[in-house]
């Protein structure tokens, strides 16, 4: 059977390679819609714990904003569904505060105030 490729010649890419200046576009995160920063926080918005497999891309305050404001349970009731986490008066205060952040801005959180 003949190689495909030479033993020690390497890889030779007949496509032109794509420019290390061009990034990805950024991804909105779930909660806020703002684009997402350096780090992304893959979130499950149903709890691991409840059956959850889904991820969604969010800033580190917005998922801290929701461990904190909601329990698993409820959490799982919500679902996919953002819009009933933002019927909540906290979370829509929070978003609304930080709607004009940069997307890498971070803040402490307060206590969780079940």
């Amino acid at each position: 059977m003949a190689r495909k490729h030479a033993k020690r010649g390497g890889w030779t890419d007949d496509e032109p390679e794509a420019s290390e200046d061009e990034a990805p576009p950024p991804v909105p995160c779930w909660l806020c819609g703002r684009p997402t920063g350096t780090t992304i926080v893959w979130h499950h918005p149903v709890p691991k714990s409840r059956g959850g497999r889904d991820v969604v891309p969010m800033h580190g305050i917005c998922q801290q904003t929701l461990i904190a404001n909601f329990t698993n349970s409820e959490l799982q009731r919500a679902g996919l569904d953002v819009d009933v986490l933002l019927a909540h008066p906290p979370i829509r205060k929070f978003v609304d505060w930080v709607a004009n952040k940069d997307p890498d801005f971070t803040a402490s959180v307060t206590k969780k105030g079940r």
